[in-house]
């Protein structure tokens, strides 16, 4: 079989789809089938586990997103099947100039996503599916027409699957395969856990003021943030204002091995997002025997359960985060607990089994 995997970031970009799309086009290969990537970028990849074309930001948002469908359209050809994590309108277009079918992994809502950066919603995912204007029902309805020319729609989280429902995607099959805990060697963590790490890409999304203010409550904590994005100087301003100098320290992006060794030196992993899917992060920090102290919204509670292996918290309060912090920080009895139940919580999630099931809907949408 051959792939063509569109994932819209790739290394050294950070977030969860540019962990997924290098790795699972590494699981493809050690399957005997063949990859192509084609995705935007600033710079260079880091990460080249196949062949990758990539489009340069620089240029005008039109002007890119032109260029990545034609550069797509003629590595469609090439391909059997074109697999998309997100830039879906380019990815439906080079499916159907090339006539191979479109599988796509859903991350959140790309309507809502698109909103929120041109300033044109600033509620909740939940609010948006509710929400009518004539702007926001354009954007919606380029949504919908793009993923009507998948063949299928793979989503990591119950929560996703049933918004997306109600999208009017005539009846195209929606498959909840969830991200994949990853592969964790025995030497990664070795030593001592002493901070909060949040792990991630810095931006609106992952609310990363409501941990510093909650971190700012707890006089105990310090907090590791690694990671980078559009968000970044302001977060540092922030901290600093806070006086948070030596407590809160940002390491900017590190290559994914040295991730999870923070993550699994961490005495919890902290997400404080106001809107998200299955996140990568959460997965990864359980993965490695670290408990999670997470915002119970969108998919989280599918991975991370309250007083299980870790602690739930509202969205945009830190207050409550900051409790929670506390709680765990000033109880061993709680924090040995949660994290001995981490890494157990994730086993469900064995990578070779959820790209195996991946893998299976590719070839599934290959047959007539």
């Amino acid at each position: 079989m051959r792939v063509l995997i569109l994932p819209g970031i790739w290394p050294p970009d950070v977030g969860g789809p540019a962990t997924h799309a290098p790795d699972f086009a590494r699981f493809l290969g050690g399957r005997g089938h063949s990859v192509r990537v084609v995705t935007m970028a600033d710079g260079e990849p880091t990460d080249r586990p196949c062949p990758v074309r990539t489009i340069p930001r620089h240029h005008p948002f039109p002007v890119r997103y032109g260029f990545l469908t034609a550069v797509a359209a003629r590595e469609a050809r090439w391909a059997d099947i074109v697999y998309a994590t997100a830039t879906y309108a380019a990815a439906a277009g080079a499916a159907v100039a090339s006539r191979r079918p479109l599988v796509a992994k859903l991350v959140s809502d790309p309507a809502y996503e698109r909103a929120r950066r041109l300033g044109l919603f600033a509620g909740s995912l939940e609010q948006f599916q509710r929400r009518q204007s004539p702007g926001l029902e354009a954007i919606k309805r380029a949504r919908t027409f793009a993923l009507r020319r998948a063949s299928s729609l793979v989503v990591p989280s119950e929560y996703l699957a049933a918004i997306a429902r109600g999208w009017g995607l005539d009846g195209r099959p929606l498959v909840v395969i969830p991200n994949p805990a990853p592969l964790v060697g025995a030497e990664v963590g070795d030593g001592e856990r002493r901070d909060l790490v949040f792990a991630g890409r810095l931006t609106r999304q992952k609310a990363l003021a409501t941990a510093i203010d909650a971190v700012a409550r707890v006089p105990e904590a310090r907090l590791v943030v690694v990671g980078d994005g559009p968000e970044r100087a302001g977060l540092e301003e922030r901290a600093r204002r806070l006086g948070l100098n030596g407590r809160v320290r940002f390491l900017g992006s590190l290559p994914r091995a040295a991730v999870l060794d923070e993550l699994a030196r961490a005495r919890a992993a902290i997400l404080s997002s106001d809107w998200e899917n299955f996140p990568h992060a959460a997965v990864e920090a359980l993965a490695v025997g670290t408990p999670v102290v997470a915002t119970a919204v969108g998919g989280v509670p599918e991975v991370v359960r309250d007083g299980v292996n870790g602690l739930l918290v509202p969205p945009g309060s830190p207050d409550a985060l900051a409790e929670a912090i506390a709680r765990l920080l000033g109880s061993p009895e709680l924090e040995a607990r949660l994290a001995s139940a981490a890494r157990p919580s994730v086993e469900w999630l064995g990578r070779d089994g959820i790209y195996g099931r991946l893998q299976a809907e590719l070839e599934a949408a290959l047959r007539p």
